[in-house]
Order: structure tokens, then sequence, then C-alpha cells
């Protein structure tokens, strides 16, 4: 198993738009071979940890092989989204973890 952390920084103005394409998405990608969990986030203002950041979306998204998560990105609704909201992040990050006990 390997577990994603999808972190994007929406630009002012874009995030319905950006919450739009993500509600099209997560069902499609949830159907997919291999999915064990696919989850849009938002920062939680609660006083533990990092201040939220209110721009800020995270996909926690767990897989059962590095294999299905690569069919996941080469699939073709990944690029269509890709294309879709490049426009409307300031920035985004990727980090792949492997359990370990």
């Amino acid at each position: 198993m390997v577990h994603v952390i999808a972190r994007m920084e929406i630009k002012k103005g874009q995030m319905e738009k950006m919450l739009g394409i993500l509600t099209r998405l997560v069902p499609v990608v949830r159907a997919e071979a291999g999915c064990i969990r696919y989850e849009v986030c938002q920062d939680a203002n609660i006083g533990i940890g990092t201040p939220a950041n209110p721009q800020a979306l995270t996909i926690v998204e767990a897989w059962e092989s590095p294999e299905h998560l690569a069919a996941h990105l080469a699939a073709p609704h990944m690029a269509t989204f890709r294309d879709e909201v490049g426009p409307l992040r300031e920035s985004s990050s990727v980090t792949v973890l492997n359990p370990k006990i």
C-alpha cells in the first residue's frame, strides 16, 4: 500500500470552481482499481497544528500498490484534471508515503 498527500494552494476567487471540478473527479477516482481512499480536505481551524490556510486543499489518498497509483496518474481523466486546474492553483506538492508499522 502507498499513501499520497497532495496539497494545493488555490488562487483567490477560484475555490468554488476547484471544488466543482473535484466534485466531478472524486467518484471517478474512487471507482479506479486499487483505490482505497481518495478524500478532499480543507484545513481545519481548531487551534492545533499549523494555522489553517483557507486557500488550501489537501487530497488524502491510499492505493493498494505503487502500480495502482501509477495507473491512476496515467488515466485520461487525470490528464484532463491537471489541465483544468493548472490555472486555478498557486502551488501544489505531492508526497508519497510507505507505511512502516
